[in-house]
């Protein structure tokens, strides 16, 4: 295996048989269930890296359902979205993610810089009510309930929100001597959003301790509202926003 081979073949690891393929990364009948709640603003300010600014104290929680997404297969997905602004620019801080399949926690961490970890999440209908698990090993981390389907929201108002909204992440790849090599903000988008349908309902939260999956650092305070909707959708590749090394 010459270099030249090496330079042309090389984009994740490992090298002879990487952990997921090439994009583009589609996601069909992708599944959300957010719930919007008002946090501690201190505790806020922590977590919100700069140059990105908070405008309110509110995290949303999110649980994921991804039954048919390309190259990576079937997963759930929970974690803590934070609504910040960037020159202006209204859009959103992935803080915290869970999920329970090894080729997008892989590809999220070395693409993008998604903070994934691996947990169980799961996202199912009991009867009358939408029911979001968080479980880090056997540990209960979140727990949260909607009323199924009770009000239908405008789709293309959530699709506009989907397709426009840029998203921000914190990526850090550390080098060999265990010194940092990448730390950078960098943004993505969602592109291609189609939205099938999206409801709001009567909802709750609750946050539990962890020592090594700390949700309950962001408290719930009030719960503001919560959304669930289906769409398909494409996970763009991100680009470098800020770099902290320069």
């Amino acid at each position: 295996m010459d270099i030249s081979t090496i330079r042309q073949q090389a984009f994740a690891m490992p090298f002879t048989n990487p952990a997921f393929p090439r994009g583009p990364y589609r996601f069909v009948n992708r599944e959300f269930f957010i719930i919007s709640y008002r946090t501690d603003p201190a505790r806020l300010r922590e977590v919100v890296p700069e140059p990105l600014q908070i405008t309110s104290p509110i995290v949303n929680f999110e649980f994921i359902r991804m039954p048919d997404s390309t190259g990576f297969g079937d997963y759930t997905e929970s974690g803590q979205v934070i609504p910040v602004t960037l020159d202006g620019v209204a859009g959103n801080y992935t803080h915290a993610m869970y999920l329970n399949d090894h080729p997008p926690i892989a590809g999220g961490r070395e693409l993008w810089g998604f903070p994934k970890k691996l947990a169980n999440p799961s996202l199912q209908v009991h009867t009358d009510t939408l029911v979001g698990e968080l479980d880090y090993g056997p540990v209960r981390i979140a727990t949260a309930t909607m009323g199924y389907k009770h009000h239908a929201l405008d789709s293309e108002e959530i699709r506009k929100g989907m397709a426009t909204a840029p998203n921000f992440l914190l990526k850090i790849i550390p080098h060999v001597d265990g010194s940092v090599r990448i730390c950078e903000l960098v943004r993505f988008y969602l592109q291609d959003v189609t939205v099938h349908g999206a409801w709001s309902g009567p909802s709750s939260l609750a946050l539990f301790p962890h020592a090594l999956a700390p949700v309950a650092d962001l408290p719930v305070l009030e719960v503001i509202g919560a959304r669930h909707i289906v769409a398909n959708l494409t996970l763009a590749l991100g680009e470098v926003v800020f770099d902290y090394l320069e």
